[in-house]
């Protein structure tokens, strides 16, 4: 930590600052970033009961749910489809603005990211013209027991209450240039989120180490979140202004297995709203059934990495490399000790 970072009680303030705590971006995570809807996204987006979206204009941004029975959302290549009326809170979506979702799977720990702009809007559907498209690895569910969750009504009603029980969160940011993104956190009750005062703070964990809510963070601080107790339909939605610490005292609050996170955020002047969800309702997620989507994910990551569009040696070293048979197997194991051995 250098002097100026210490004055600040150990805020961060700069991608130098943030990159000297938790090192650069790797140039292969961006190897599976697509820029369309590729035939296993679609299927992906075909099976899923539950979206979580968040919509994005200068620093004005929320995050609502989307659900209903599988395929409630559509989409071709470069277009996805969200029906107005399975949506908690449509009138979010404004055409121009930026757009971040999380598709989740039953069963499965992994979701799928989907990034664009809106597009269109008409009184029933919602048009999203598609940027990104990615897999996320399946910590954050993992962590939060998300599909262990048996199906319950006793919600705590208080706000403490509520975040102390939380387990899964999906995170809204925004960067300068009104790219929205939104990415899944999860942990144990009571170590993922916490509040004081108007203050909620939650850690980071390890992931998909692209970081991308930290640089947002960074550039634009107004942050909106979406908090859930897995097996309830009851949501709380949280926003203000973020901020990035590395303040040890803090970080050892969040301490699980023995293992501190590098950095909390902080959300100040937080507003928080506890609403049930129509959408978590109608997607009808707990008890988690057996998956019969057919979607195998390995392979799916593993086409995404083909598809990308990155042209250099790197991108061609690694589709060659993927395309060698029996690999899907091998990348399959790697995930599932990943997760076993770095979850915190």
């Amino acid at each position: 930590m250098d002097a100026a970072h210490a004055a600040r009680g150990g805020s961060i303030e700069t991608v130098d600052e943030l990159e000297a705590i938790i090192g650069k971006v790797p140039p292969a995570i961006q190897l599976k970033v697509i820029n369309h809807l590729d035939a296993g996204a679609l299927r992906w987006i075909a099976a899923s009961p539950l979206m979580f979206a968040g919509f994005a204009r200068g620093t004005t941004l929320g995050v609502t749910l989307g659900g209903g029975p599988p395929g409630f959302a559509s989409g071709d290549a470069q277009t996805l489809r969200l029906p107005v009326a399975m949506l908690d809170e449509p009138s979010l979506a404004q055409v121009g603005q930026g757009f971040g979702a999380l598709f989740l799977l039953p069963g499965t720990g992994e979701t799928l990211r989907v990034n664009g702009t809106v597009s269109a809007q008409d009184p029933g559907e919602i048009h999203i013209t598609v940027h990104e498209c990615y897999g996320h690895c399946a910590k954050a569910l993992i962590r939060s027991e998300f599909w262990e969750a048996q199906p319950h009504g006793r919600v705590p009603s208080d706000p403490s209450a509520f975040i102390d029980a939380a387990r899964f969160m999906a995170l809204a940011t925004i960067d300068a240039q009104g790219h929205a993104d939104l990415s899944p956190k999860g942990d144990p009750a009571g170590t993922m989120v916490r509040l004081d005062d108007h203050r909620v703070w939650f850690a980071d964990r390890p992931g998909n180490r692209r970081i991308d809510s930290f640089r947002n963070i960074l550039a634009q601080p107004r942050v909106a979140a979406a908090l859930l107790i897995p097996g309830s339909a009851y949501v709380a939605s949280v926003s203000g202004t973020a901020r990035i610490t590395t303040d040890e005292a803090v970080r050892s609050r969040f301490a699980v297995q023995g293992k501190v996170p590098a950095l909390v955020t902080a959300i100040d002047e937080a507003a928080i709203q506890i609403h049930e969800s129509p959408a978590l309702a109608r997607a009808n997620l707990w008890p988690a059934k057996p998956p019969t989507h057919g979607i195998h994910v390995a392979r799916l990551f593993i086409e995404h990495v083909k598809l990308n569009k990155e042209k250099g040696l790197g991108a061609r070293l690694a589709s060659v490399a993927l395309s060698v048979p029996g690999v899907s197997g091998l990348l399959e194991k790697g995930l599932e000790k990943d997760y076993k051995d770095n979850l915190y």
